[in-house]
């Protein structure tokens, strides 16, 4: 696994989403709880518009413009239009560094 940091805890409040850039794939980056964090593709499977500018509920990510949304633990859609899940990165804590490994998705057959 290659982790990369990502940003620091403190820089997400709990609740909120976002982007980031990491070795040139773009991550929603989600904060779900005090040293909880979720990454997923930043872009929604069927709109192709970006994630991280939509709604979180929980572990759900609502997408902006059709309403589709996301587990991000599963990245399965949980809402139409989207049928196709979004990759979901391994995120890891050292401190309060938070890092995301890009090259592993969870769900995606290598």
């Amino acid at each position: 696994m290659s982790f990369e940091l990502v940003c620091q805890v403190q820089d997400i409040p709990v609740g909120r989403v976002a982007a980031a850039e990491v070795d040139g794939v773009t991550i929603a980056l989600a904060r779900t709880g005090d040293r909880e964090f979720h990454a997923v593709d930043d872009v929604c499977t069927h709109a192709n518009v970006s994630l991280s500018e939509g709604e979180l509920d929980g572990c759900l990510l609502e997408c902006w413009l059709h309403g589709s949304s996301f587990d991000l633990r599963t990245g399965e859609p949980t809402a139409p239009p989207a049928t196709v899940p979004v990759a979901v990165y391994p995120v890891t804590l050292e401190g309060d560094d938070v890092l995301v490994d890009v090259q592993s998705p969870n769900n995606k057959e290598n």
